[in-house]
């Protein structure tokens, strides 16, 4: 009979009501994929360059908010065992803040040490890291290193940065470390393969060997001459000393072997380190030099890391020779 064909018998359901709900779900898990994409290209891992690996290099930090640091947690918990194995073998410790690290990591250190034989780490960290950090994550790994230097750069102070806070109070915050860990693998083999994947933001890789930092991506950055700043916070440098002192007392190594300095900044708080040098009994081992510029308002630029990196060790070379040539550092 015509039209039977449509006829629909009595409790039958069309293919296509069956569909409708099939195709609903898989749109929906299909937006939460996009969604889960977009932002992991965007806000995570996959915001930033893989191009740091090569050289032996983990990702220390990227800039991409939903990822950020990962070389606090890193050494705090052991995630780079040959990195962690490099600073207790060294025998020069440079420790301090980000400033410290783009300065150091400049040519003229690394070709100094590798001339001298000298084994070297920097282990500098950023947020502008300071001995609540520094104590424990140095009694854990208990260096050799007969000598340090050190950035009075609010080094000798008691805030407590958010990476600090993070690790110290936390909620299952080794876990969160190790998942940044293992999106490392799959970011430098993604990468590799599809370019296209990730994006520029600002990342810092960290080498192994020596803690030598090295940047990628890009960013907005205004660069601005170096300069020395009024005094501040005068109040407080007692106070910053006596964290010193207790810092200092806890190193192994003889008093003369300790190498105090300021990496030059805006407005670079040397009237600071040079009284907190003052009240320690340390001279401030600060090379001065003119047309010195940042590339972002903090840190040194290429050319001004390796002027003042060769300034700095030109000063300071002679004292680690003779700290690494005496028979046996005392402690003090």
């Amino acid at each position: 009979m015509p039209g039977t064909a449509n006829v629909i018998e009595p409790g039958q359901i069309a293919w296509y009501r069956k569909a409708v709900p099939a195709l609903f779900v898989l749109l929906i898990a299909c937006s939460f994929g996009a969604a889960y994409i977009y932002q992991l290209r965007v806000d995570g891992i996959f915001a930033c360059p893989a191009s740091g690996y090569g050289s032996n290099a983990y990702l220390a930090e990227c800039t991409a908010r939903a990822y950020g640091d990962y070389d606090h947690g890193a050494f705090w918990f052991g995630l780079e065992p040959q990195a962690q194995r490099a600073v207790a073998e060294a025998d020069v410790l440079l420790v301090g803040s980000s400033r410290l690290q783009w300065a150091a990591s400049a040519k003229p250190t690394a070709s100094w040490f590798s001339a001298s034989g000298i084994r070297y780490y920097l282990l500098g960290f950023g947020d502008t890291e300071t001995v609540v950090f520094y104590g424990p994550l140095l009694s854990k790994i208990r260096p050799r290193a007969k000598v340090y230097v050190i950035n009075v750069d609010r080094f000798f102070d008691d805030r407590v940065s958010r990476p600090t806070e993070q690790i110290l109070h936390g909620r299952d915050i080794l876990t969160r470390y190790m998942v940044k860990r293992t999106w490392q693998s799959l970011h430098r083999g993604l990468c590799a393969a599809l370019p296209v994947a990730c994006g520029n933001a600002f990342a810092v890789y960290r080498t192994r060997e020596t803690g030598a930092w090295q940047w990628m991506g890009g960013g907005r950055f205004e660069a601005e001459h170096v300069s020395d700043g009024p005094p501040s916070n005068v109040e407080r440098w007692e106070h910053y000393a006596e964290l010193g002192a207790n810092f200092l007392a806890q190193l192994p190594v003889d008093r003369d072997c300790v190498i105090l300095t300021i990496v030059p900044t805006v407005k670079t708080k040397r009237a600071e380190a040079m009284a907190i040098a003052q009240r320690l009994g340390h001279d401030l081992l600060a090379p001065q030099l003119e047309g010195l510029r940042t590339f972002d308002g903090s840190h040194l630029d290429g050319a001004s890391a390796e002027r003042w990196s060769a300034a700095f060790i030109r000063e300071a070379g002679p004292r680690i020779r003779r700290c690494l040539d005496a028979p046996q550092a005392s402690t003090g």
